[in-house]
């Protein structure tokens, strides 16, 4: 073990920590299993050198590799020497013996992708420039801060109800002494007057330039000192205020350029013990287009955050909704937003509106105050004392409800990333009464999924902390997989079968039993993931929606007119907060329809539930982890459908979790439409036709019937000789009184394992997965990579406009705020 430790350290000390050039060099991420082979031999057989750890990821490593030009020809002649060299370790690994460590060393890799890189955006599109007509009430408070008038968020003297209500909470003594939030963004400038006190450089890293500072060198890299303003602009003579103005910032840098899973991942655990909160402004492009999640890396990074974070508290994270709407964008369509582990946030202006930018999903937890109606965010900007008072968007949504966890946590730091969760659900405040989107849901609360459960009232949420009981550990049930007339997707995203979607569309039912809830040790829901298989010519045309047994109905997607992608959802995680509490018994139905196009179709092939909430035994908790499978249809980890309980067309999987057995899941479903033919692609196995049957099943019995007497023949024919042998073997045992032969102890007779490696050999080892969110592959080696190819096609078509500035209905070639806003004594 000590030779082990060793030579790694040597492989880490080999490769200095520097900048990564993906001109010279190919990056990969693999995950070590120590038990079949050391590091050392695993960098050696497939001629890799380790850089250095993955992030906080145990057992993850970054190793790169020469590239060559020979890998870059054709989509279809892709060759890459590394992903390569592990197939071929794969398909002999079973013949190594014991001690060839480096034979074996293909199974010592658990995991492997090759990194690529892709440009986050910022959330924060031009706002209007603010209206200076509130009241300066900075004498009474105490505060000398020049700007601080300014600031309606804080103190709304035109709509004194429309701030997030944070004043009471200082004069209470709490100001966000001792908690430290991340702004994961393009860099903080930590000279400011404003900000240089609080600033936290010990856990701040530049992952664009990968230096030890994050200092925003761009022009337009403004956005993450903006957000770090909101939070922890000091109390002093520069700009204004933050929410939480004694606590501490960091930041990490990853969004002045393309950034690789390894280096995302990284950023969303960087100093994790330490940091308490991530705040996240900035997701894939709000063009209403793209569905696009996070990599199997950058989720495995998350929930490494969630368990442990804090001292396994775990991590706050936080992200804008998006700024979408006016495109007719959702922020379901974006897995990082409609994750279980995200604060969700979107926008409200100071007169209690939605804004025109703000977009709207069942994934909305709460909305934070943000630019719209003629005004703007007044906040720190980069310079060493500059201003900003155009700042807006959900980017400053979010970092607005950072400070409010901020406060929360310096009040109450055993606070769990769920109790900031349930606090949000229990506190929140309506607004905008007359919006037509606001339903009476569990418990009498009310949800809207433009605003979640309302505006994050600061005071409310604090109060409500001081005297919170901490939640029980979180419980998960998975429902077995519906198959809809044998819908399937293979590995490659390619789809048959499916129940076609008429013109009412199609209907699909699981059942919840009160067992079920008991053998999963289940009691309180919280969120609610569903997984769809959905073909369709035109993704914008689809609308899925998911009625609960007390009949709240979640619209998990609507029609998206700019959506024209004919990947369907292969396999897409939709999230819903909006049955928070709910009682589960029953049937959940979930409709999947379009707009009936002439033109364009589809088939729904198939769907499950996870309910994630509370256990009722914290005793029998358990962590969970992800898994990088892919997400076909139906599921890899499956076994065989069990038989249907009513009459229906539709197949159901036993999917077993922790607590659920197939036995005890009793889910049911029904369909309701016409099945008629779909096309699909090419290289789908071809089926009979329907007229050629008739004639084969005539030609299967005969060949049956003489097969049948053959069978027949040879078990006549063994029976006679097993009964020769066993008389000659009677007879010499009792003639010579001698003992058995038996094998050596501890020899075994070799089995070899040509499946496996028949998998290896061509790529599609279990271990080795596509993109788990999308199931979409570009090339060969996709089985490895860590990028999303289908949403790089989507990107390419659209390069010209990336970044874009996150204006809704606007073309940009990069983001860019309103101008600076000088001191008052500098103007």
């Amino acid at each position: 073990m000590r030779l082990f430790a060793l030579s790694s350290i040597l492989i880490l000390g080999s490769v200095a920590a520097s900048k990564r050039n993906y001109e010279t060099h190919n990056f990969y991420v693999i995950e070590h299993d120590a038990r079949h082979a050391s590091l050392a031999s695993v960098s050696a057989a497939l001629g890799v050198e380790v850089v250095e750890r993955a992030g906080e990821l145990p057992n993850h490593y970054l190793v790169r590799a020469p590239s060559f030009s020979g890998e870059l020809g054709s989509r279809s002649e892709q060759r890459d020497r590394v992903l390569d060299a592990l197939a071929r370790l794969r398909a002999r690994s079973h013949l190594a013996a014991r001690g060839d460590e480096e034979a074996r060393a293909g199974d010592a890799v658990k995991y492997i992708s090759r990194q690529t890189l892709r440009q986050r955006v910022k959330r924060a599109p031009i706002p209007q420039e603010p209206a200076e007509d509130a009241r300066a009430v900075a004498q009474r408070l105490g505060i000398t801060d020049p700007l601080f008038d300014k600031q309606w968020h804080l103190v709304n003297e035109e709509a004194p109800e429309h701030s997030m209500n944070v004043i009471p909470i200082w004069e209470m003594g709490y100001t966000g002494e001792g908690v430290i939030t991340s702004f994961v963004d393009d860099g903080l400038d930590y000279t400011s007057e404003d900000l240089k006190d609080n600033f936290a450089a010990e856990f701040s890293y530049d992952f664009n330039d990968h230096e030890s500072l994050p200092t925003p060198k761009l022009p337009e890299d403004t956005h993450g000192t903006r957000c770090a303003g909101q939070v922890a602009a000091g109390k002093n003579n520069a700009c204004g205020l933050g929410i939480a103005y004694d606590s501490k910032v960091a930041a990490v840098r990853i969004l002045s350029g393309p950034i690789s899973d390894v280096d995302e991942a990284a950023s969303l655990n960087y100093g994790f013990q330490n940091v308490s909160i991530y705040s996240c402004s900035w997701g894939p492009p709000d063009n209403g287009r793209v569905m696009e999640g996070p990599d199997f890396l950058i989720d495995k990074a998350v929930l490494n955050g969630i368990n442990y974070g804090r001292g396994g508290k775990g991590s706050v994270f936080v992200f804008a909704s998006g700024n979408g709407a006016a495109s007719g964008d959702q922020c379901n369509f974006d897995g990082y937003t409609n994750s279980i582990y995200s604060v969700t946030v979107s926008a409200v202006d100071h007169k209690g509106l939605r804004p025109y930018y703000s977009e709207a999903c069942t994934a909305n937890m709460v909305a934070a105050y943000s630019s719209g109606s003629g005004k703007a965010i007044t906040t720190t900007d980069k310079g060493s004392n500059k201003c900003a008072s155009s700042h807006g968007g959900t980017s400053a949504a979010a970092p607005n409800a950072a400070g409010v966890f901020a406060l929360a946590l310096e009040a109450r730091p055993d606070l769990t990333w769920r109790d900031i969760q349930h606090l949000c659900v229990e506190n929140a405040r309506v607004v905008s009464p007359d919006d037509d989107g606001w339903e009476t849901v569990a418990g009498g609360r009310m949800y809207n999924s433009k605003f979640g459960y309302g505006a994050l009232d600061g005071l409310r949420y604090v109060q409500a902390a001081l005297d919170w009981k901490l939640v029980k550990p979180q419980a998960r049930m998975q429902t077995r997989t519906v198959q809809i007339e044998d819908g399937m997707m293979n590995p490659m995203g390619s789809y048959s079968g499916g129940q076609f979607i008429e013109a009412d569309g199609v209907t699909s039912s699981i059942g919840v039993k009160w067992d079920m809830l008991q053998d999963a040790n289940f009691e309180l829901l919280e969120h609610i993931v569903i997984r769809v298989w959905i073909d369709h010519t035109r993704r914008g045309d689809v609308q899925v929606e998911l009625t609960s047994p007390g009949g709240i109905t979640s619209v998990l997607a609507e029609p998206r007119r700019a959506d024209n992608a004919n990947t369907g959802f292969p396999g897409w995680d939709f999230m819903t907060v909006k049955h928070w509490g709910e009682e589960m018994i029953g049937d959940w139905t979930l409709k999947v329809s379009d707009q009936a196009s002439a033109a364009n179709n589809g088939s729904f092939l198939g769907w499950n539930m996870v309910f994630w909430g509370s256990v009722i035994d914290a005793s029998k908790a358990v962590l969970y982890d992800v898994s990088h499978e892919d997400p076909v249809l139906p599921p890899h980890e499956e076994p065989q459908p069990l038989p249907p309980t009513t009459a229906t067309n539709t197949k159901t999987y036993a999917k077993p979790t922790i607590f659920l057995t197939s036995e005890e899941s009793g889910s049911s479903s029904t369909v309701a439409a016409t099945p008629e033919p779909t096309d699909h692609d090419e290289e789908d196995i071809a089926e009979p036709a329907a007229d050629d049957h008739e004639d084969s099943d005539h030609e299967v019995a005969d060949a049956l019937h003489s097969e049948q007497r053959k069978v027949v023949a040879g078990i006549v024919f063994i029976v006679a000789l097993i009964s020769s042998v066993g008389g000659v073997f009677i007879w010499r045992r009792r003639s010579n009184k001698s003992p058995y032969i038996t094998l050596q102890e501890g020899r075994a007779m070799p089995m070899s394992d040509t499946g496996r490696s028949a998998l290896a050999a061509d790529g599609n080892d279990s271990d080795e997965e596509a993109d788990e969110r999308t199931g979409l592959r570009s090339g060969p080696y996709q089985h490895h990579q860590g990028f999303h190819s289908g949403f790089l096609d989507d990107d390419e078509e659209e390069a010209h406009e990336y970044p874009p500035s996150r204006s809704p209905g606007r073309v940009s070639p990069a983001y860019r705020d309103e101008a600076e806003t000088q001191r008052p004594s500098e103007t």
